[in-house]
């Protein structure tokens, strides 16, 4: 019994982490959900604590808000002093994206903001960022989220050899 319990919670808990994070959910929702989280907070403060306790519920969001607001400034201020759609290694940078990380999230990790390659305002948003290599990271965004990526690097040059004729290195009378 405790077994089969065992492997039901295994696979419950599988299936909700595919749900909730492997398959970002509209923006829509996720909006409400967070508006319905909040109403739920002040209530909660209300019933409790009576004025006193919305107050510091009021407050403490607020708090949490100006957090939010200000990380995204500092990303983006960052972001702005540095040339457009670039970023120091490119490898780096596609070693690092995960799938449903935020736009945001990806502007702080490459410091500026990404050449966008689609037209304004429709879905998906694709980014690229080149480094002075000329390796580049394409990615695609839905919804705000990283859904896909590539990299993409140019084809090796072969070095040349040295030239005997001009008596190199490898000796010789003449």
């Amino acid at each position: 019994m405790r077994q089969g319990f065992r492997l039901f919670f295994d696979i419950f808990v599988f299936e909700m982490q595919n749900t909730l994070f492997q398959r970002p959910w509209r923006v829509n929702t996720r909006a409400a959900l967070w508006w319905a989280a909040m109403a739920l907070v002040l209530w909660g403060a209300w019933r409790q604590y009576g004025g006193l306790g919305l107050l510091l519920a009021f407050s403490m969001l607020m708090f949490w808000l100006t957090i939010q607001f200000s990380q995204t400034m500092r990303v983006l201020k960052r972001a702005a002093g540095q040339p457009k759609g670039t970023v120091a290694h490119a490898l780096k940078l596609h070693i690092k994206l995960k799938p449903g990380m935020k736009l945001l999230s990806v502007i702080g990790l490459t410091g500026s903001l990404g050449e966008m390659l689609s037209e304004p305002d429709t879905q998906p948003e694709v980014f690229r960022w080149t480094d002075d290599g000329d390796s580049h990271v394409t990615c695609e965004f839905r919804n705000g989220r990283l859904a896909r990526w590539e990299l993409v690097r140019p084809p090796e040059q072969p070095e040349s050899s040295p030239d005997r004729s001009s008596g190199g290195a490898s000796g010789g009378a003449p």
